[in-house]
């Protein structure tokens, strides 16, 4: 590179290539993301108020951090072009660049309550959900702990917050996901109905399916996020190609995971008619088709059908809205009017 010392070069090769491949993968997501914006609203026109500003703000906020994406491309590539001290200086001097993880964080914590929400949906347990909402809580602190190591230019102290930010939201986000399958799984196992029990089986796979993206990424952050420690520190900075599109694969998630009832309950009504009611139960058991309500999040009523011919309703995935007549299903089965066979 003319002009540039070997030194310098090898700093731009390190810091703004990163720089570069992450935030190119971050604004193309955001198409994605445009993409299932639209598919949402034209989709679920009658999902509950509180359901459709959620994915507004999300929206919102997708498209701020897009645009400070491609600020800070613009200044590090065209502004200040190959003056690489300056770039690295503004780490403490650009406050945009400063709060860059915190602002990642940001989306990410949004998206993690949501799906705590969820949780909170299917266990209707606090016991359950507030420990790993401390585990969330905990790591924004840790981050706003690196963010002001990092505006004081304390380096060795950025990455021990940051690593530690990174290592309790992977963790929390892993007990998150297996914490919601094991509760999807549980109901599964006191449903009769076959038509119910795969509706289950596809939010189970759901789960993972959604969770995967974001965490594979997550992990190679933190990876890479303690290589500023090792005889090759350069290597740190291979993270902010992972930091940089993780917020967009968090709000894909939600969307995904939103996004796909339509498909679930096509599956399911198709199967559903496939088989009929007489497959679904033993002889003699009444079958009610479930009704859906614009509050579900994405199961319409699940109904637990019982030997004793009552219909329990199960909301499982409830979210922004309660409904008196929605019940956990454990109650349920656990109430003596009710009679369960395995």
């Amino acid at each position: 590179m003319p002009g540039v010392s070997a030194e310098e070069a090898v700093l731009v090769k390190w810091f703004l290539g990163p720089w570069l491949i992450g935030s190119s993968l971050e604004l193309v997501l955001m198409g994605v993301l445009g993409c299932q914006f639209v598919n949402y609203y034209s989709w679920y026109p009658d999902d509950s108020r509180g359901l459709r500003i959620a994915v507004a703000v999300l929206c919102l906020l997708s498209v701020l951090k897009s645009a400070e994406t491609f600020a800070s491309l613009w200044i590090f590539l065209i502004n200040h072009f190959g003056n690489i001290e300056y770039d690295l200086s503004l780490s403490t001097t650009g406050w945009w660049d400063t709060a860059n993880p915190l602002m990642v964080a940001c989306i990410d914590f949004y998206v993690q309550c949501f799906y705590l929400y969820r949780l909170w949906g299917v266990s209707k347990r606090w016991g359950v959900v507030a420990p790993i909402f401390a585990f969330f809580v905990f790591s924004m602190v840790a981050i706003g702990l690196a963010t002001y190591f990092i505006a004081t230019a304390q380096h060795n102290d950025v990455s021990s917050w940051f690593g530690t930010h990174l290592g309790t939201a992977f963790a929390g986000d892993a007990i998150l996901t297996s914490t919601t399958a094991y509760f999807l799984l549980k109901t599964k196992k006191y449903t009769i109905s076959s038509r119910t029990a795969g509706l289950l089986t596809s939010l189970v796979r759901l789960t993972f399916q959604t969770a995967a993206p974001a965490a594979l990424v997550a992990m190679f952050n933190l990876i890479f996020s303690q290589m500023y420690r090792t005889s090759n520190p350069l290597l740190g900075y291979v993270e902010i190609a992972f930091n940089q599109p993780l917020p967009k694969l968090y709000a894909i998630s939600m969307m995904w995971t939103l996004n796909a009832r339509r498909a679930i309950r096509a599956r399911n009504e198709l199967s559903g008619s496939g088989s009929g009611s007489g497959g679904d139960c033993p002889s003699g058991v009444r079958v009610r088709s479930p009704h859906r309500t614009n509050d579900d999040l994405e199961l319409g009523r699940i109904e637990v059908v019982k030997h004793t011919q009552t219909t329990q309703h199960v909301d499982i995935t409830k979210m922004f809205h309660h409904s008196t007549t929605s019940e956990n299903v454990e109650d349920g089965l656990s109430s003596g009017n009710h009679k369960m066979h395995s």
